[in-house]
């Protein structure tokens, strides 16, 4: 129903803006096939005011004109409703410059060029380059996963979606049934918060561990999407950059750099090994997992247990 209202107003507002002269109501009806398909006069007419009256609210100038023979017409001149000149300043276009490089590896990389390129028409400087300002930086936000479309006009469109996913901690991917909020690209990775409708509670799922096709399932949101999406705070709560406690390791002389750069204390114990006091959080065993032989859990027991679950679960593939 919305998709069909979309199109009988923009079908509408074409016709207002494409005529030299008025038209009256029998013939805006006869020019617009919704119109034609109203069971009655009456249907007709109250549709049209409705349509009449969005387009107004949407910012369409419409003017209705009473002609000699006293028929009222209905047009929208084109000076009334052209937008003023778009005016840029070098640094305004260099920041849209940058905004559209970023996305030049990505399925948006088109959009971002024609974006431009309708600027460069509505008066953007011809002396004013935005891909070359500042050229030194160079702004990359890398989309490989086949996720992120499909996600992204699904946060746009408030659309639940399904979809197989696969924990750090399984050898095998399970569905998940989600109403996704906001995308957020954390440390070089995509990441999606929503609320996960099996479990009723937020989650915050990592793009590459989505599995096949993301498919839609049905309309409206059953949870409330929060005012703000805190995507980057969640998952470095997760990944352990929010810490309230300690973890004791043993780590391999010569190895490990990322870990040391955290530790608190570090201490040499000889025979190829040092032991390391880090900042111990949500996700700090899925980290130590990456360094496999390297690293050794001391303390605390919860944290040892679990490294050796994602071990295991890595061993059985």
């Amino acid at each position: 129903m919305a998709i069909a209202k979309a199109e009988r107003l923009m079908n509408l507002a074409l016709c207002l803006l494409g005529t030299r002269r008025p038209l009256s109501k029998r013939e805006l009806r006869e020019s617009i096939e919704a119109y034609l398909e109203a069971g009655s006069d009456d249907s007709f007419n109250r549709m049209f005011e409705r349509d009449k009256d969005d387009l107004r609210e949407l910012g369409l100038v419409i003017e209705t004109v009473e002609n000699l023979d006293g028929e009222v017409g209905y047009l929208a001149r084109r000076d009334s409703n052209r937008l003023p000149p778009i005016t840029l300043d070098a640094e305004e276009a260099a920041a849209l410059g940058l905004a559209a490089k970023v996305w030049q590896q990505a399925r948006l990389a088109g959009a971002a060029s024609g974006a431009l390129q309708k600027l460069r028409a509505a008066g953007l400087p011809e002396d004013v380059d935005p891909y070359e300002a500042h050229g030194a930086l160079e702004p990359r936000i890398p989309v490989h996963e086949a996720a992120f479309e499909p996600l992204m006009l699904a946060c746009r469109d408030r659309r639940p979606v399904v979809f197989e996913y696969r924990k750090a901690t399984a050898a095998h991917p399970e569905p998940r049934h989600v109403e996704p909020w906001a995308l957020e690209c954390w440390r070089g990775h995509w990441y999606l918060a929503g609320w996960d409708r099996d479990r009723g509670a937020e989650r915050v799922f990592r793009l590459s561990r989505i599995t096949g096709k993301v498919r839609s399932r049905g309309t409206g949101f059953t949870a409330p999407v929060p005012d703000v999406v805190t995507v980057r705070e969640t998952v470095a709560s997760w990944a352990g950059e929010i810490a309230d406690r300690s973890a004791l390791i043993r780590l391999r002389s010569g190895a490990g750099y990322p870990l040391r750069a955290k530790a608190t204390v570090v201490r040499e114990l000889g025979d190829g090994w040092d032991e390391l006091e880090i900042p111990y959080g949500h996700g700090l065993d899925a980290w130590l997992v990456e360094f496999a032989a390297d690293v050794i859990v001391l303390e605390p027991a919860e944290l040892r247990a679990d490294v050796v679950d994602r071990l295991r679960a890595v061993a059985k593939g």
